[in-house]
C-alpha cells in the first residue's frame, strides 16, 4: 500500500517538474537569431549567452525575491516579453530574460516554483533595510 502511495507521489512530483528552454528572439517579427538561451526548471535559471566566447549564468530559484513581466508595444505585437527577476544573487542581484515567447506563463512559473524551493530549503526571502545605524544599547 505505502508502494503505490510513493509512486503516486513520484508521479506528481514528475508532472509538476517542467522545464522552460527559450532563446532570446530579435524583436522584429520575434526571429530566434540570437545566441542568447534561457532555461528555466524547478531548481535553477541558466543563461547562456555568447557564440565564441561563450557565458553561462545560474541562479538558483530560492533567491528569486521578486519577479516583473514587462512588454513594450513591440514585444505585445510579435507575441513577446521581458521577464525581470530581481534576486539575492551577487554575480546578478537582475536577470532579464529579454524578448521571450510565453512570458507571461514563464513569469508565473518562476514565481510559484522560487516559493516552493525556498519551503523546501527553509528560507526566508527577506530584504536589507539597513539596519546596521541602529544603537542596540539603547538605554
Amino acid at each position: 500500500m505505502e508502494e503505490i502511495r510513493e509512486e503516486m507521489l513520484d508521479t506528481e512530483e514528475k508532472e509538476e517538474a517542467r522545464e522552460y528552454v527559450e532563446r532570446r528572439r530579435l524583436l522584429f517579427f520575434g526571429l530566434p537569431f540570437t545566441f542568447t538561451k534561457y532555461t528555466v526548471n524547478e531548481r535553477v535559471i541558466t543563461i547562456n549567452a555568447g557564440l565564441l566566447n561563450t557565458t553561462e549564468n545560474d541562479c538558483y530559484l530560492y533567491k528569486v525575491q521578486d519577479v516583473e513581466l514587462k512588454t513594450s508595444l513591440w514585444e505585445r505585437i510579435f507575441g513577446l516579453g521581458t521577464v525581470a527577476c530581481y534576486t539575492g544573487d551577487n554575480t546578478h542581484p537582475q536577470l532579464y530574460l529579454s524578448h521571450i515567447r510565453n512570458a507571461k506563463e514563464i513569469k508565473d512559473y518562476i514565481l510559484q516554483a522560487s516559493e516552493v524551493a525556498r519551503r523546501k530549503r527553509r528560507t526566508l526571502n527577506t530584504l536589507n533595510i539597513d539596519a546596521d545605524d541602529i544603537d542596540i544599547d539603547a538605554d
